[in-house]
């Protein structure tokens, strides 16, 4: 973490330092916080990380977030438990939950109540991994038609005729 000058004022998205007469980022254009109010909400994460327990009780409603391989899911909780948020990971029902008896995916399951926090978690490593937070993900759905005259590539989002099956602005072919 990098030292917050009480000053300056900060983007509390890309986490930009601006001098205390800008007002808004460049770059997400939102209202800047300042330097105090970034340190005020640093030592609440603080606490709050020091009061976090990782146990998880009986009585804790759970919800599972994730299915998966094994070796994936228990990639997900480490970066849980980096957080200090608590999960387990379970099987499907007559598994031994293991993930060795026949294939089955495993559930990664966390406390109800850490639910915003661990979703937070698992996006912003998705964003890492994928860098995909940077691309406009609006035409994903997309789908190349080849009775239909044009389609849009979902890939860029230009509408082309689908006697071309290769993408003339990126290149994606089809």
């Amino acid at each position: 973490m990098r030292y917050t000058d009480p000053d300056l004022n900060y983007c509390p998205q890309c986490d930009e330092e601006y001098r205390e007469d800008i007002v808004n980022c460049a770059t997400c254009n939102i209202s800047l916080i300042s330097g105090s109010e970034r340190l005020a909400m640093e030592e609440a994460a603080k606490s709050k990380m020091a009061a976090r327990t990782m146990d998880i009780s009986s009585e804790d409603e759970l919800a599972a977030i994730r299915k998966g391989p094994l070796g994936d899911m228990k990639y997900l909780q480490g970066l849980l438990a980096a957080e200090k948020i608590p999960s387990l990971l379970a099987g499907e029902k007559g598994s031994c939950g293991q993930g060795c008896c026949g294939g089955g995916d495993i559930y990664l399951q966390i406390k109800v109540a850490d639910g915003e926090e661990a979703m937070n978690v698992l996006a912003m490593d998705f964003k890492r991994t994928t860098a995909l937070d940077s691309h406009d993900l609006s035409n994903v759905h997309a789908v190349f038609d080849t009775g239909a005259e044009s389609s849009t590539c979902p890939a860029c989002g230009v509408t082309f005729s689908t006697t071309s099956k290769t993408c003339p602005d990126c290149g994606l072919c089809f």
